[in-house]
Formats: structure tokens, C-alpha cells, sequence
């Protein structure tokens, strides 16, 4: 029996697969169409909150335009350390300072998302979770940007990956920290009508 069951027709405007997995797990159904419009950089100052909802936002907005008649979802994780905004690391060298400058510290997970409606009505959110990481050696960040695993990665880890090890505790949404905030986005889903719960 599925947890849920889609009743309208659903895309994931995302490549990710961490994203397709999570959203998979529930038993929802949906397309893939990922976005292909280049991520606007934050402005400075920017509230990083505001900045993955916008993001969220544009990329929704760019599937929906291209495939009407379609409900949309959008995501956008990014990691912040105090104000600042990491996106993905542009090589190992950039991958090792941004994982030096969170070591024995607290920094937040936060992914935007968008849902866009057929009629073009929307709802757009964002969800924190506060990730603190151990006081690692120098020899396991460098061990670990060697691996590729942080190539692609907001932060530069994956904590569902090889990143684990560096977690020492999260307060709040784990799959927020993966890239989709599953609990919110599935009552968002429902209270849309797209998903329902159970077999229809």
C-alpha cells in the first residue's frame, strides 16, 4: 500500500537525485524537469532565507512556463555560516577552506522551495535546520575533498554520504539537510490537493 498517492500531475523541477529519492519514498509520483536557468549569486547583505526562496522560486517558475497544465515543485539548499552564503565549491581547494571554516561549529541548512499551480497561483517557503559539526583534523577535511563527494554539494558535504562523520548533532528537519524538507513539502501537497493519503 502507498503512503501517498499523486492525484494530479506533478514535476520536480530538479536533477538532484538525494531530492527524486525523498520525494520517491512516500510513494509519490512525478516527473523530472530540471531548471536550466543559471542560480542568480546573493546580493550582499542578502537574508539567506529570503535568497533560497527566491531561487526556489525562479526555478519553479522557469519548469512551470515550459510545461503548463503541470503542478511544480522548485528547491534550493544552501549552507549559511553566520550571514554568509556557501554555495558549491568551485574546486577542492574551495571545498577544503569552506569545510575548515565550519569545523567545531554551528552554521544552518536552509532549503527554499516553490510549488506552482496549473493557474499559476504559488506558495513559496523556506526551512532551517542547525548543523554543528565536530573539531576535525586538517588531514580528514583534505581526506575527504579527495573523494568527490563534496564537489557538487552546498558546503561542500553530503551528510546522507561519507560526510557523515563530520556531524556531531542537527536540530531540526534531517531531510531538510539532504536537500528537501519531506514533512513540509508532503503538507503542502496534500493541502494543494496533489497527493492524498493512502491508496486512492
Amino acid at each position: 500500500m502507498k503512503i501517498y498517492t499523486t492525484t494530479k500531475p506533478l514535476i520536480l523541477g530538479s536533477a538532484s537525485p538525494r531530492r527524486k529519492d525523498l520525494l520517491g519514498s512516500a510513494g509519490i509520483e512525478f516527473k523530472i524537469q530540471p531548471a536550466c536557468g543559471e542560480e542568480p549569486k546573493p546580493l550582499p547583505g542578502q537574508n539567506p532565507e529570503e535568497y533560497a526562496k527566491k531561487t526556489a522560486l525562479l526555478k519553479a517558475l522557469e519548469v512551470s512556463e515550459a510545461h503548463p497544465g503541470n503542478y511544480v515543485l522548485g528547491a534550493d539548499t544552501i549552507v549559511v555560516r553566520d550571514m554568509d552564503i556557501l554555495g558549491k565549491p568551485a574546486d577542492q581547494d574551495e571545498a577544503f577552506g569552506m569545510l575548515k571554516s565550519l569545523c567545531g561549529r554551528s552554521h544552518k541548512v536552509i532549503t527554499g522551495c516553490a510549488l506552482i499551480g496549473p493557474d499559476g497561483n504559488s506558495v513559496n517557503f523556506s526551512v532551517s535546520t542547525d548543523v554543528e559539526f565536530i573539531d576535525f583534523e586538517e588531514k580528514c577535511i583534505r581526506a575527504y575533498v579527495t573523494t568527490g563527494e563534496p564537489d557538487d554539494k552546498a558546503g561542500a558535504y553530503a551528510i546522507q554520504g561519507l560526510g557523515a562523520f563530520l556531524v556531531k548533532g542537527i536540530c531540526g528537519s534531517y531531510t531538510n539537510v539532504v536537500g528537501l524538507p519531506l514533512a513540509r513539502v508532503i503538507e503542502t501537497l496534500v493541502q494543494w490537493g496533489v497527493v492524498v493519503p493512502g491508496d486512492e
